[in-house]
């Protein structure tokens, strides 16, 4: 597909205008540069890479007349301020995960995730389909902020531990990188969180400040080194079922963008969104292999330990819904649709994975049969 036509179609189509010409979405538009402060280092390619698609999108389509220009974190403001430069009006835009400012309320982490909340392809059906972007605006245009999404990580790791954890005892007293409301999450079954930026927590873990980390998953993992001081990889991140990254904007910024550039932003993001789940689900599998071989070792979280974090999150929920401004209408939402989500989830997706998963196991997929994939067992080998 070219991408180019695709987004200047689109965009016009969204202005009431798709009669005209491609070209003519530049033509007689005023020129607009905008700046976008990443949350990310561009080291972590594929997330950072989020914003760079976005900028690239609307660049394209526009034969440069809208350009945004992608500043990565701590280049114009550290990372974990990427919405606070955007409220305040220093850009006019960010690249970044709204859980980060759970600081300011719990509320921010519905446009992210919350633990045992709903997977990727939930998420999207909800935000895109479930009146989810128009909730979560009603809140964040009171902060100045307009929402978009643009990314999503797929379901993550639970994280990289020193040692074996043999049950929820062993969580008692565990000094772990985790913030937000997963750390309070693990709070209540006796985990100490700890908020420890990216370049911090390889060196904590090694003289063993802290015993564990979360991140992300296999792709980014491999490249910040956990396995060499923390062999223990644990799954599934039960607080992160997926993690929906997303675009910020001023709203006076966004208030003042033509019709025609709002949707051509509005799509570029939503192009954004489907490019970084499908680079990281082809990254992930290659990376978490060449983890293995390098001597991680897949630990499946103990029951009793996601029994009591489903318990705590709950109970955390409940407590939201009488301090927390503008939580429950969104919540509710997300949750009402999140019980269908995962009964259709368990009739076909479930069932056919769970088929397809045996025969990978049993090494009976075609690349398995004739030798150009690697055997089944080879990556289970390492697990409980």
């Amino acid at each position: 597909m070219d991408r180019r036509r695709f987004l200047r179609t689109a965009a016009l189509s969204g202005a009431g205008a798709s009669a005209l010409a491609a070209p003519a979405l530049a033509q007689g538009s005023e020129s607009i540069q905008w700046r976008c402060t990443s949350s990310f280092p561009q080291s972590l390619d594929t997330i950072y890479g989020g914003a760079v698609d976005v900028a690239r999108y609307v660049r394209e389509a526009t034969d440069g007349a809208f350009d945004i220009q992608v500043f990565a974190g701590g280049e114009i403001v550290p990372g974990l301020q990427a919405a606070d430069a955007v409220q305040n009006g220093t850009v006019e835009m960010c690249h970044t995960a709204a859980y980060y400012y759970v600081g300011k309320s719990p509320t921010w982490a519905l446009g992210a995730v919350i633990p045992y909340g709903l997977n990727t392809r939930g998420m999207n059906a909800w935000l895109y389909y479930g009146d989810g972007i128009n909730l979560l605006n009603e809140f964040y245009n009171g902060q100045g902020l307009h929402y978009l999404p643009a990314g999503n990580t797929g379901t993550q790791m639970g994280g990289w531990f020193r040692n074996e954890i043999d049950g929820l005892s062993g969580m008692q007293g565990l000094q772990m990188r985790i913030a937000g409301l997963a750390g309070q999450v693990m709070e209540q079954i006796g985990v100490v969180p700890q908020q420890i930026a990216g370049g911090d927590i390889y060196p904590a873990l090694e003289r063993g400040t802290i015993d564990a980390a979360e991140w992300i998953g296999p792709y980014d993992d491999e490249k910040l080194g956990f396995y060499q001081v923390a062999p223990y990889y644990y799954y599934p991140g039960w607080w992160e079922g997926n993690l929906t990254l997303n675009c910020f904007v001023n709203r006076s910024a966004w208030d003042g963008l033509p019709d025609n550039y709002k949707r051509l932003l509005e799509t570029a993001c939503r192009a954004a969104n489907t490019e970084m789940m499908a680079e990281y689900d082809y990254k992930n599998p290659a990376a978490l292999r060449s983890l293995v071989s390098n001597g991680a070792q897949l630990r499946a979280f103990p029951q009793d330990v996601l029994n009591a974090t489903y318990d705590a999150s709950l109970q955390l929920y409940a407590d939201l819904r009488d301090s927390a401004d503008g939580w429950a209408k969104i919540y509710d939402s997300m949750m009402a649709f999140q019980a269908d989500h995962f009964l259709w989830q368990q009739v076909a997706e479930q069932n056919f994975a769970s088929f397809m998963q045996q025969k990978q196991s049993q090494g009976q997929l075609p690349a398995q049969i004739s030798g150009a994939g690697a055997t089944g067992g080879e990556s289970s080998s390492s697990e409980n």
